[in-house]
């Protein structure tokens, strides 16, 4: 085969995989998985809801179907095909210990498709996870893996390309030489300061308070004077950019500075996919909720555990002692070292008629480090330790079928359990029963509900309002292009629309002639495609039967008779 071709054979080069250190990071190693020029839509480290990015997302000039390619020889580790998440993804293992992952793909090279799609009738399921034996799908640097794509949660097309350590961890591929064209700084477009205890104040105020910004003409930032006592600290909402494209992406380094001495320094090299939620801990989360703004917090408080702190010197924290002045300068820099600073004087001020802010008491005092339990009604809530960032008074009230489960102002890091009795219910409308968030239209929008011990059950890591919902109505199929009696030779697809508007679809499965046909699913446009290139209809006359089921169990059969030449 060519060398934009997929290599199928065996090689030994893994025996040294385990031994070998990532002291050193390469350079040269890893090229450009794309034969176009990088543009980014998403950098490395970037903040994203509930985690960082782990990757870059490079545009692919808004269309799929771009050649991607390996960017170094290696093993193919991993294949996952999933509605959500990645979509159609490959990993390639490297005989330097890293892996590259290639996702929201369209499809894969000719012989890995024969491949998976082997799979995927073996086991008839469409979403699947595959972890070939090493040296079965072996790849030189310039072979051809996939095509470029929006499969999974993309937003629009694009490829996702990630570099990880031998621990798995993801790296930022611009240490390895990556090279995209950069000449713009970073964005800086809010500044706040924080108190951050009982005694602390801001401009006479218990609130995190907004600064002015004022350009000066080097293009640096200055704020007002700030007048302060106690414990305080600032965060800021930033971006960066890179040549090419406005999309909104993430830095690589934060550093401050109080009278000069280094205090904090944040650098986006790399992370693990366990601390990556704890970006809801970094930032202002209540801000994020209320605004959709990320303000990205200069100080490390408790239940903080990320290590893309380098260098903090007592938690970010400034102690503002009254009649001293202060200077405090935040530098942001992206990778190539475009960079923005901000100037904020500060003074300490020791007013008396300060007053602080009042605090929310009710009968639920939840301790991060502690399980805590509730119950009341038919509701049962369970919240284990390590869940809540900080100890805190709970909102919780109950009425009939609905709860108020505190506010989605306050992120939770694991998983709560609600429970709902249903003791008193019997019959077909228990089974269609299931317990979700309310939405802005006060719609129950459906979570994972199982039924455990007579109860409905769920998990969730959101705080906010639930309620019990009904679900009696089944999913709709809607044919796109076939119809009773039909001749379809001339058409590539088999095509379907599904729909659920309450629960959810779950699953679906389609049959020609009684033989499992597969099918794809995208959420996104709520479509059902078959790929009649697969060769498994190949008769003239056929029986197509595709059922559809949602979450509750409520399910739709289509059937129909087409006919195609042989």
């Amino acid at each position: 085969m060519g060398k934009r071709g997929i290599r199928i054979y065996l090689l030994c080069f893994f025996t040294t995989v385990l031994g070998y250190g990532q002291v050193d990071i390469p350079k040269d190693y890893f090229k450009n998985p794309l034969d176009i020029p990088l543009v980014m839509a998403g950098t490395f480290g970037e903040l994203r809801s509930n985690h960082f990015h782990s990757g870059l997302d490079i545009k692919t000039q808004r269309k799929e179907g771009l050649n991607v390619y390996a960017s170094a020889s290696g093993t193919i580790s991993r294949i996952k095909i999933s509605h959500y998440g990645y979509g159609k993804a490959i990993y390639v293992q490297h005989p330097n210990g890293y892996t590259t992952v290639y996702a929201h793909l369209k499809k894969f090279s000719p012989e890995i498709e024969a491949y998976i799609k082997a799979k995927q009738y073996k086991k008839e399921k469409y979403e699947i996870e595959i972890f070939p034996t090493s040296g079965t799908l072996n790849v030189a640097q310039g072979d051809l893996l996939a095509y470029s794509g929006n499969t999974g949660s993309s937003g629009g097309p694009h490829l996702h390309y990630e570099i990880r350590d031998v621990n798995a961890r993801p790296m930022n591929p611009f240490l390895f030489g990556i090279d995209v064209n950069d000449h713009k700084p970073p964005v800086i477009s809010k500044v706040f300061a924080y108190p951050l205890d009982e005694n602390s104040f801001i401009n006479n105020a218990q609130k995190p308070v907004e600064l002015r910004l004022t350009r000066q003409k080097d293009s640096s930032f200055i704020t007002g004077k700030v007048k302060a006592q106690g414990r305080i600290g600032f965060g800021i909402s930033t971006i960066d950019q890179q040549d090419g494209a406005n999309n909104k992406n993430g830095i690589y380094q934060i550093r401050t500075t109080v009278n000069g001495e280094e205090n904090f320094l944040l650098i986006m090299d790399k992370f693990s996919f366990a601390e990556t939620r704890y970006l809801n801990r970094m930032i202002d989360y209540s801000r994020f909720i209320k605004k959709k703004n990320r303000v990205q917090k200069l100080f490390v408080e408790k239940n903080n555990p990320l290590s893309i702190y380098k260098n903090v010197i007592d938690q970010g924290d400034l102690t503002i002692i009254d009649s001293l002045s202060y200077q405090y300068d935040i530098e942001i820099k992206d990778y190539v070292g475009n960079d923005t600073h901000i100037s904020i004087p500060i003074v300490g001020v020791l007013d008396s008629l300060a007053k602080p802010s009042e605090k929310i008491v009710t009968d639920h005092f939840a301790y991060s480090n502690q399980n805590y339990s509730f119950s009341e009604g038919k509701f049962d809530i369970y919240i284990p330790k390590g869940a809540l960032y900080d100890d805190i008074f709970l909102d919780i009230n109950v009425s009939s079928d609905t709860i108020i489960f505190h506010n989605e102002e306050t992120p939770l890091h694991k998983n709560a359990t609600i429970q709902y009795d249903l003791s008193g219910y019997t019959g077909e409308d228990r089974e269609k029963l299931y317990l979700g968030i309310l939405n802005y239209k006060n719609e129950v929008y459906y979570t994972n509900t199982r039924i455990k011990d007579n109860k409905l059950t769920v998990s969730t890591r959101k705080f906010g309002t639930y309620s019990l919902g009904l679900d009696k109505t089944p999913p709709v199929i809607t044919p796109k292009n076939v119809a009773e009696g039909r001749w379809m030779s001339k058409y590539r697809y088999l095509k379907f629309k599904i729909e659920d508007d309450k629960s959810g679809i779950k699953s679906f499965r389609a049959t020609v002639n009684g033989k499992f046909i597969l099918m794809e699913y995208d959420y996104k446009t709520k479509t059902l495609v078959h790929d009649f290139n697969d060769n498994v209809v190949t008769d003239t006359e056929n029986n197509l039967k595709l059922i559809v089921t949602d979450n509750v169990g409520n399910s739709t059969t289509f059937e129909t008779t087409f006919f195609r030449k042989k």
